[in-house]
């Protein structure tokens, strides 16, 4: 009895030596943002996740709102709705604003695009609000356009008070929210130009020329940084949503709460070190890459081209080799005139070894007028000559 003891003993350690064997020798996910609250690094055209901490805490986002701001104004831009040269009246409710500013004095115009220029440069909480007013016709407006959005991005966890980030209860956000919000921004190819400047000016040709200088020190000091958003409030501590670029790669990488600019900055740079160093992407589609064309019934014309919404790429890690990658485009049925140019008429499904790693809405590349009954006439008429 003594001996078949003692043999299930050993036979007892030596399945708990082996399991601890085993589990050490298992992947240790790597300690990248020790000094954050909350943090999150993904790959911008995937959207995959590369690390995460805490990313689905609320936490005030600050200035990093203005990520949401900026997602509507290149949307109004993207639509036409309005334009860079479009001159932009100060209201005195947006003139009135505290914390970080460009100086607009009721009733100064400034363009749109220098009105973006100190919103992504300078973090303009004035800038903001003027904004705000010009595209929705008040600030109310504009934030209830801000939560939409954030809900038609899938967004559970977010939600906006103001288009600035100046401290309001009820004002919330998460990493993993943040992320995508950046991926989403990051698809009209132009704001890098703003937020990727570190330096310039307004009012050049007057006695009140302004230095603009960008709260995103990276953008001097870590190459390939160019965008996208700082944040700070007492409440939010010191806040970064950042993008960097190297080769065909972007991605995005996010830090809610770091108690200085250098703890921000460090775990940023950590995250981006990582991501560069493990990872590399295969570009797939640029934005506004045809793919196909789509039938609309009832249309001018029988069918209009289908174009991507976003850049698309796989991502591998450094070292395996490429994944058995797969793309699937599935196109809407009954599709009727009119449709306008951006509408959604798609998916682009891209799968690697078999899983699903990339959905991407497909858009109108343009707008299909409805059929008069002129063009209904010479198609049927045509339509008979042929079988005549």
């Amino acid at each position: 009895m003594k001996q078949l003891f003692s043999f299930i003993l050993v036979l007892l350690l030596g399945v708990s030596t082996l399991s601890t064997s085993a589990f050490g020798a298992e992947k240790k996910a790597p300690s990248l943002a020790e000094k954050a609250k909350s943090a999150i690094l993904i790959e911008r055209d995937t959207g995959e996740i590369l690390y995460e901490k805490n990313g689905d805490e609320k936490l005030p986002p600050a200035s990093m709102t203005k990520v949401m701001t900026m997602i509507l104004i290149m949307d109004a831009l993207d639509k036409g709705k309005i334009k860079m040269s479009d001159k932009v009246r100060t209201s005195e409710h947006a003139a009135s604003m505290g914390g970080s500013q460009i100086f607009l004095e009721p009733g100064e115009e400034m363009t749109v695009e220098q009105m973006l220029k100190g919103i992504a440069i300078a973090s303009g909480n004035d800038a903001s609000v003027a904004m705000a007013e010009h595209i929705a016709g008040s600030e109310e407006e504009f934030v209830s356009m801000m939560n939409q959005k954030a809900k038609d991005l899938g967004l559970k966890n977010t939600k906006f008070q103001n288009p600035t980030g100046l401290s309001v209860e009820d004002h919330y956000s998460t990493a993993h929210d943040m992320s995508i919000m950046a991926k989403e921004l990051l698809k009209y190819e132009g704001i890098t130009k703003f937020t990727g400047t570190y330096e310039d000016y307004l009012r050049e040709d007057t006695d009140k020329q302004f230095w603009l200088v960008n709260t995103n020190r990276l953008l001097k000091f870590y190459d390939g940084v160019d965008g996208l958003k700082t944040g700070y409030t007492k409440e939010a501590k010191y806040c970064l949503t950042a993008t960097a670029k190297k080769g065909n790669m972007r991605v995005v990488a996010v830090v809610f709460g770091a108690d200085t600019p250098k703890d921000r900055n460090s775990q940023i740079t950590k995250m981006l070190d990582y991501a560069f160093s493990k990872y590399e992407t295969s570009p797939l589609y640029k934005r506004d890459q045809v793919v196909g064309e789509v039938k609309v019934a009832k249309g001018k014309d029988k069918t209009v081209e289908v174009v991507t919404s976003e850049p698309i790429s796989i991502l591998n890690e450094k070292g395996q080799g490429k994944a058995n990658m797969k793309k699937e485009v599935k196109l809407n049925k009954d599709l009727k005139a009119p449709l306008k140019k951006g509408n959604e008429v798609g998916t682009l499904i891209i799968k690697k070894d078999g899983k699903v790693v990339t959905t991407s809405p497909l858009l109108a590349k343009d707008s299909m007028e409805e059929a008069s009954w002129w063009n209904f006439f010479k198609r049927t008429f045509t339509t008979f000559t042929k079988t005549s």
